[in-house]
């Protein structure tokens, strides 16, 4: 399927089947997402990810940091994370990303990726911490990226254009039926930051 211009279109669902993803639209204007980024870029608990290939533990370029309600364990990536404490900066993003999306979560992952040689292969987010068919909502900040979907049975693909401040809204059946990708790309030498907020299983 073409590349949607996601500031065209607002509160629609980008899949044409089996799932919903949502663009609800930019919830910060380009002031408010860089000043955002800076401060989470200084704020954070940035670690590299750790991921197994091949049976082996790799460190990949790509940054992430991981907090949630309680210390929740999360195995991402082949790795488990144990959740910290949210952070006062990550708390009015929390409240503004609940309101546009009208859905509560308890936890955030955030990937930081420095430039466009970095991405994310194509995966599903349905590890079994997460509470199963639960949304999930994405912020973009920073560097417009490519996002890609791609159907598990048909390989149809939906490509759409996150621009700073954006907020994509995964939910329904999406991560059953549906893979998702953030390219790499020589376009951009800008760094993206990516908060997805999701909701865990009590523990």
């Amino acid at each position: 399927m073409d590349l949607f211009d996601a500031q065209a279109l607002p509160d629609i669902n980008l899949l044409p089947y089996d799932g919903e993803a949502l663009y609800l639209g930019k919830i910060f204007d380009e002031q408010q997402s860089e000043r955002h980024m800076q401060t989470l870029l200084k704020q954070i608990s940035w670690s590299n990810e750790r991921i197994v290939v091949r049976g082996q533990t790799v460190t990949a370029g790509r940054k992430v940091a991981w907090y949630g309600d309680a210390n929740y364990s999360y195995v991402y990536s082949a790795t488990k994370k144990i959740a910290l404490p949210w952070l006062p900066e990550l708390l009015p993003i929390k409240t503004q990303v609940e309101e546009k999306s009208a859905e509560f979560f308890n936890a955030c992952l955030l990937n930081l990726y420095a430039d466009g040689s970095q991405g994310m292969g194509w995966h599903s987010d349905a590890e079994k911490e997460l509470v199963a068919g639960a949304s999930i909502a994405s912020l973009s900040l920073g560097a417009e990226r490519r996002f890609v979907f791609k159907h598990k049975r048909s390989q149809e693909k939906v490509e759409v254009h996150l621009p700073s401040g954006a907020l994509l809204l995964m939910r329904g059946q999406t991560q059953q039926h549906w893979l998702h990708s953030l390219p790499k790309t020589t376009k951009t030498s800008q760094a993206r930051l990516n908060l997805t907020f999701r909701r865990m299983h009590a523990q």
